[in-house]
Parts: structure tokens; C-alpha cells; sequence
């Protein structure tokens, strides 16, 4: 895919969906080093896989890299001391990313950040996307939090899609699988309203990984791409059990009314308008 020119103007620039893996700053001052490269070029009328690339990518600080990761299937010094450095890659990187639509889980807060970091370090222009699909931002907005929180993992045992690895090529497609199954559930709740939408009500009560008692199978560290936690989120969530739906409904439905411009009030319509039918 070197020299790939984007046919914009005739609306088929295809989608990638990339992911990275890094370091994680235990102190003030320590910076993220790109360790893992992931990507997958999918055609956006098929969603179908054309191309897939995946490299490790050794830091030029190797001490900032674990021993032994915390992680299930992580990624160790080991591992990356005998990767290219990330200048190395850096043609390949670039042809996969520039002038396609840009795809991924966080990207905009975190992947974006990191790929600009790593070329402004090497003397390079970084790759430009024409567009590009947050599914973090998508799904809280269309989803909403009915799996439980926003992350990857959680998205996915929802589904029964597995476990997260934290490797940038098998994140990637479980990102996309996860998209097509949100999709799926949406299609369906705006067919059928009446017959779909009365089951969302027992999902709001979903117990999160993060809630259990029970044992993970491998320990998690503190993801660097972690959904943060602000008011925006908070809204989402539906203020009110199932038995005291019905005793809220006219008085939502007059406070509504009486603020029409108020945005936390549009938002809380928008997520509870299949329970006030």
C-alpha cells in the first residue's frame, strides 16, 4: 500500500483502525514511548479486511520498558530489544495512516498524541487523516453504558468477543468486531422499539468487571487509554431504578418542558426515551 493516494473527491477513502501500545509514566517527567504498532485497513462499504501491518517498536530508552508486564500477553524488554526503532517503521506507519479515515478506541485523546510525539522526535511530517471515528466518543453517545464503563475490555466481554489481549493487531479487530455488534443492537432497537427497547431496562443493572468480587484471570494494570471519569459520562447513566420509573415519568416529562435549552435535560431524553413509552 506505499503511494496509496486517497480518492476523496469520490468518497471511497477507506478506513483504518489502529492501535498502540506503550509505556505507562509511573512519575512526573517520565514520557510514553511507542512499543507496539497495530493496524487494519477496512473497506467502509463491506467492512472487510484489505491490509493488516503490525510491528514492535523498540524505545530509545529501554530501561522504561518492564521486565516482566503485569499484563496477560504484554509486552516485555525481552520483547521489543530486538525491534526496529520507531524511525525505521516510520515509512510504513505513514502510508497505512495518511489520507484515510482514522478508527480506534480513544484515539482522539491518546493515539493521535503519541503518533504526532513520535514523528515530531524523528524530524518527520506526521500522517494526516481525512476523518476520523473515536468509537469511545460513538458508543457513549449512541450506546450508551449499558455494558458498564467504556473500555475496550468491558465492551467486549459484554458481547462475549473474549479477552482483551493489549496487543495492538488483536485490539484493533476486536474494536471493529465490537462496533458491528453495537451497530447490530442499535439496528434492531430502532426497528422494532416496542419489542427491543423494554429489555435495556435489566441491562442499565449490569455488574461491571470493575464491581465484582470475583478473581480476574490475570492481573490488569492501569490502562493509559482509560475512558476518563467527568460530568459527560455521569449524564449518560439513567438517574432512577425500574420501580420508580413510572412515579418519574410526568414530572421528567414537565421539567423537560420547561427547559428545552438545557443540554443535561436533552441528553437524559435522548437515553431515557424508550423507558418513557
Amino acid at each position: 500500500m506505499d503511494g496509496f493516494i486517497p480518492s476523496q473527491a469520490a468518497g471511497t477513502a477507506e478506513i483504518v483502525f489502529f492501535d498502540l501500545e506503550t509505556t505507562v509514566p509511573r512519575r512526573a517527567g517520565q514520557r510514553f514511548w511507542v512499543l507496539e504498532f497495530g493496524a487494519i485497513v477496512v473497506c467502509p462499504r463491506k467492512l472487510v479486511e484489505l491490509e493488516s501491518f503490525s510491528t514492535l517498536i523498540k524505545p530509545k530508552d529501554l530501561s522504561a520498558v518492564a521486565l516482566k508486564s503485569s499484563r496477560c500477553d504484554g509486552i516485555t524488554r525481552e520483547a521489543v530489544e530486538s525491534a526496529p526503532e520507531f524511525e525505521e517503521v516510520a515509512e510504513k506507519i505513514f502510508s497505512i495512516l495518511n489520507g484515510r479515515v482514522w478508527a480506534g478506541h480513544n484515539i482522539r485523546r491518546f493515539d493521535c498524541a503519541r503518533i504526532k510525539e513520535a514523528f515530531a522526535e524523528i524530524g518527520k511530517p506526521a500522517p494526516v487523516p481525512v476523518g476520523m471515528i473515536d468509537s469511545l466518543g460513538v458508543l457513549t453517545e449512541k450506546f450508551g453504558r449499558r455494558a458498564g464503563n467504556m473500555k475496550m475490555a468491558t465492551l467486549a466481554s459484554y458481547f462475549g468477543l473474549g479477552q482483551q489481549k493489549h496487543r495492538s493487531l488483536d485490539d484493533v479487530r476486536m474494536n471493529l468486531e465490537v462496533l458491528k455488534h453495537c451497530a447490530t443492537v442499535l439496528f434492531l432497537e430502532s426497528s422494532l422499539p416496542n419489542t427491543f427497547n423494554s429489555n435495556l431496562q435489566s441491562s442499565l443493572t449490569v455488574t461491571t468487571r470493575s464491581r465484582s468480587n470475583g478473581k480476574l484471570p490475570c492481573r490488569e494494570e492501569t490502562s493509559r487509554k482509560s475512558p476518563p471519569i467527568s460530568l459527560g459520562y455521569q449524564r449518560s447513566a439513567v438517574p432512577y431504578t425500574r420501580t420508580s420509573l413510572g412515579k418519574m415519568t410526568e414530572s421528567v416529562k414537565n421539567l423537560l418542558c420547561k427547559s428545552q435549552g438545557s443540554q443535561p435535560l436533552n441528553t437524559l431524553l435522548k437515553h431515557s426515551h424508550s423507558l418513557l413509552r
